[in-house]
C-alpha cells in the first residue's frame, strides 16, 4: 500500500537525483493534483484512470505542455514505485500517452527591432542584463543567477551554473557586451552579495533582482519601443543570427545549453538568410557544370 511515507520517500529520491529546487516543486505539486483526483488507491489506479485524468485536464482547458507536465510527474512516480519500492503493480502510464504539442517557430528580433530596443535603454544594469540575453543567449533565470565570480571580463567569457537541466556550461562574451558588463560593474556597488545584478531601487535596493523584476523591465521597454519582445526572443535572435552568419549547429546547442540538437534545429526552419545562401550557392555550382 502505499502510503504518505513513500511519497515522502519519492520527494528524498528526486532530490538525490539532483532536480532543481523549481522541478522538484512542480512534480510534487503536479502529482498532488492527481492524487487528490483520485478516487482509487494509488496502487489501484490502471491505463485508464491516466485516460479519463487527461480528459478532466483537457476539460480544464489546460494547454498540451502543461498536462504533458503532469503525466511526466506521474509517470515518474510510477516508475519509482515499480522500480525503486519493487511494488508489483501494472504501469499506468502506457507509453506514447502524451498530448500533442504544437511547435510554433522561435520569434527573434530583426536587425532594425534590435537596433530600435538597445538605442532606448539607458539604464547601465538593464542594458547589460540583456545584451547578455542576446550575445550569450542565456535564459532570464540564468541571467538571475549569474554571480560577480563567474564573469571573467579579460577571457570574454562566462559560466553558467546550474543551468537548466542543471548543467554547467560556459559561455562568450561579445565586445559589445563585454562594454555593456564593464560599465555596469564600474557603476555597481561593492556589496558583498554574491549575485550580479541587484534592485537599485525601493525598499529591496541591493538585494539580487528576481526573474520577474528583469521580466517587468524587459515590459517596460517592450513598450516604450513599441516593439513585441520578451527576455527569451532575444535568445531565439542570438540562436538566429549565428546560424545566419553559418555558424555550426553543434556549436550553437553547446552556447544555448540544449540537450537535443532537435531543439536547435528549430531554428533552421526560421533561419531563411542561410537558407537563402546555400541555395543560391549550390545553384552556382550546378550551372558551373
Amino acid at each position: 500500500m502505499v502510503t504518505i511515507e513513500v511519497i515522502i520517500e519519492y520527494r528524498r529520491f528526486l532530490k538525490r537525483q539532483n532536480c532543481s529546487p523549481n522541478t522538484l516543486r512542480n512534480y510534487m505539486n503536479t502529482l498532488k493534483h492527481f492524487i487528490i483526483w483520485l478516487s482509487v488507491p494509488i496502487e489501484a489506479v490502471t491505463h485508464k484512470d491516466v485516460l479519463s485524468y487527461m480528459d478532466y485536464l483537457y476539460h480544464k482547458r489546460l494547454k498540451p505542455k502543461t498536462i504533458n507536465s503532469h503525466l511526466d510527474s506521474i509517470r515518474g512516480f510510477y516508475n519509482y514505485l515499480i522500480y525503486e519500492e519493487r511494488m508489483r503493480i501494472e504501469h499506468p502510464v502506457k507509453p506514447g500517452y502524451a498530448a500533442r504539442v504544437p511547435e510554433p517557430l522561435p520569434k527573434y528580433l530583426k536587425d532594425e527591432e534590435v537596433h530600435r530596443f538597445f538605442t532606448l535603454i539607458k539604464n547601465r544594469r538593464d542594458r547589460a542584463m540583456f545584451m547578455i540575453m542576446l550575445r550569450c543567449g542565456l535564459r532570464v533565470e540564468e541571467v538571475a543567477n549569474l554571480t560577480v565570480r563567474v564573469i571573467d571580463l579579460p577571457r570574454s567569457q562566462l559560466i553558467v551554473l546550474n543551468g537548466k537541466g542543471a548543467k554547467d556550461r560556459v559561455v562568450y562574451v561579445s565586445n559589445d557586451a563585454k562594454e555593456a558588463l564593464h560599465r555596469y560593474l564600474k557603476l555597481r556597488s561593492s556589496s558583498r552579495v554574491r549575485k550580479l545584478f541587484l534592485v537599485e531601487k525601493g525598499s529591496f535596493k541591493g538585494r539580487p533582482i528576481s526573474v520577474r523584476g528583469i521580466q517587468k523591465r524587459m515590459e517596460h521597454y517592450a513598450e516604450k519601443s513599441g516593439i513585441k519582445v520578451s527576455c527569451h526572443q532575444l535568445r531565439h535572435t542570438m540562436a538566429t543570427q549565428l546560424l545566419n552568419a553559418d555558424a555550426d549547429l553543434v556549436t550553437i546547442q553547446d552556447l544555448l545549453g540544449h540537450t537535443r540538437i532537435r531543439t536547435t534545429q528549430r531554428y533552421c526552419r526560421v533561419s531563411n538568410l542561410k537558407v537563402q545562401r546555400d541555395y543560391h550557392k549550390a545553384m552556382e555550382i550546378l550551372m558551373e557544370r
